[in-house]
């Protein structure tokens, strides 16, 4: 299948769509925040505006005006105001003026735009969230190697409560983990039939989410899904090579028997006592030129083979899985495709190193490494250094040294997951929602608590329209699940910006009026004005740091 690319136009014309729509809905939701209130405690409303310049849309009401302006970057709710001092207010409308309001009525109809900007995110997850019809189950599919589970739990357990605590699915036990760094941890667990008790210790790991928001999370190093059976065949001399069988072949039966999970092949294989087996499998077959050069296609191609194993020595044990497939690797000469690179492009560093298609990789920097993942994230921590790689090519030790980008890549699927119905979507949805906006409303607290601090750079730190236009248009390009996501994270944002304590944000009157129930008296006209002011150079201050973080990020100026 052949895939064009929109042209440009049009993709400009959807990131455009979609900061649109990101920024009115969150202005919408900000200003019906100060309307809803100010309407509820009498205060007469003359003007609810969507955006500002030439008005496109003008609907006069009873006494507001709601307007719709060009310019889709904000929105105002014109309230009626002694303090403005356009024209004179009769006497029977004065008491619906702002100021007249009691001063707690006055702090709640500011309060309130912020406070749906944090609120609103509580829907929003809450719609990503019932869109898990089902979920899958508290089962180990991969224990990731030093890791704290390594050795304490193995692939096929069935995690039945964290702390006492039921879980449903395993997105419960990652949430319920999360919760521990460092905190002794106690698994219930069912294997194979019988139940025990698992203590571990999960440790921190840094997870990166929508704008850059950086959060430590509590993980033990275990993975749902389990993988497919995938095979690797790492010597020539193996009876599994002798039966014809490769590197990268997809066992899918063995006498007749499907098998679907490579943890079920080392099962049947560690089962077998030296007797002929029959394997159906699929071997990926390239296609050249399929696509002119696009990408590269390869053909599933079945067929059959007869391996016959080595008889298993009477001293082998067989208590636990990885057991079982050191055993089957010993007998058969099978086993998983996991560190086995399938695409390894020319001229890069790995190339010139001497890594091909097939190697088996078996070390990196002196560690022996067994899951691929946990080899690139510690290739990730320093890039520039020299790293030495050590691997196989037909079962012969080989190795190279490299530095930059590693680019190699393999293919280790994952089998179909057999998911279990969400039984409480409502209540779950809910749940989750509120829980994860509460995260974010943390996270984005701390990341402004640090550049108070001096932590994070505000330089650095600050991003301004057109970064959000990227950002809006990747989102929406990506599905509605990750742009309302984004929307509910820009809406925190917006919700704690606005509480900062500068003249002319909402904070800043909030201020005014801290001070205003300390003194018994609200603040001076001309004091207020030249605050304001002052807030006003510091906006445009920042929405210059801002559009200077814009142009170094998008074009490196």
């Amino acid at each position: 299948m052949l895939v064009r690319r929109p042209p440009r136009c049009r993709l400009a014309a959807l990131d455009f769509l979609y900061f649109t729509l990101l920024v009115s809905v969150l202005v919408f939701v900000h200003e019906l925040g100060h309307f809803a209130l100010a309407k509820t405690f009498g205060v007469k409303v003359l003007a609810f505006s969507l955006g500002f310049g030439p008005k496109l849309v003008r609907i006069h009401g009873r006494e507001t005006e709601y307007c719709i302006g060009l310019l889709p970057f904000g929105g105002f709710v014109k309230m009626l105001e002694e303090s403005t001092g356009t024209a004179p207010i009769p006497p029977e409308e004065r008491a619906r003026t702002f100021e007249s309001q009691a001063l707690w009525k006055r702090v709640a109809i500011v309060l309130a735009g912020p406070a749906m900007n944090m609120i609103f995110p509580i829907a929003l997850y809450t719609s990503v969230f019932f869109d898990d019809r089902e979920l899958s189950p508290p089962t180990v599919g991969v224990v990731l190697p030093r890791r704290p589970a390594e050795g304490k739990l193995a692939p096929g357990d069935r995690i039945d409560a964290v702390d006492g605590t039921a879980v449903q699915s395993f997105t419960d036990v990652q949430r319920s983990v999360a919760k521990r760094t460092n905190k002794p941890t106690r698994f219930s667990v069912n294997r194979d039939g019988r139940k025990l008790d698992v203590t571990i210790v999960p440790t921190a790991d840094v997870e990166i989410h929508d704008l850059d928001t950086v959060e430590y999370v509590g993980r033990i190093g275990i993975e749902p899904s389990f993988p497919a059976p995938v095979i690797g065949v790492p010597r020539a001399d193996s009876p599994a090579y002798h039966a014809g069988l490769r590197t990268f072949d997809r066992i899918t039966s063995v006498n007749g028997r499907r098998v679907e999970r490579m943890v079920d092949l080392m099962d049947v294989l560690a089962s077998s006592h030296g007797d002929t087996l029959i394997i159906a499998y699929l071997r990926p077959m390239p296609i050249p030129e399929a696509t002119g050069g696009l990408c590269d296609l390869a053909l599933l191609e079945p067929q059959v083979a007869t391996l016959t194993p080595f008889t298993r020595a009477a001293t082998v044990k067989d208590d636990g899985s990885v057991e079982r497939a050191a055993d089957a690797l010993a007998r058969t000469g099978i086993e998983s495709s996991e560190m086995y690179p399938m695409l390894v492009p020319e001229a890069s560093s790995e190339w010139k190193a001497g890594l091909r298609a097939g190697d088996r990789i078996t070390a990196l920097d002196g560690v022996a490494e067994t899951n691929w993942s946990t080899m690139q994230a510690a290739l990730s921590l320093d890039t520039h250094r020299v790293r030495k790689l050590e691997w196989t090519r037909d079962g012969v030790p080989m190795a190279g040294s490299f530095r930059f980008t590693f680019r190699a890549t393999h293919w280790a699927p994952r089998a179909p997951e057999h998911l279990v119905p969400n039984e409480s979507r409502f209540s779950y949805a809910l749940a989750h929602g509120i829980e994860e906006t509460g995260r974010v409303i943390k996270l984005v607290s701390l990341g402004m608590v640090h550049i108070v601090e001096g932590r994070v750079s505000l330089a650095d730190s600050v991003s301004g329209p057109v970064t959000l236009y990227d950002i809006a248009g990747e989102a929406g390009a990506k599905g509605t699940t990750t742009f309302v996501s984004v929307m509910a994270v820009v809406s925190i944002n917006l919700g704690l910006i606005n509480l900062l304590p500068i003249p002319v944000l909402d904070g800043g009157h909030l201020a005014f009026f801290v001070v205003e129930g300390v003194r018994r008296r609200a603040v001076a006209r001309r004091t207020r004005e030249i605050a304001s002011l002052l807030g006003v150079t510091m906006l445009v201050v920042l929405m210059a740091i801002a559009f200077k973080n814009d142009l170094q990020r998008r074009w490196g100026l």
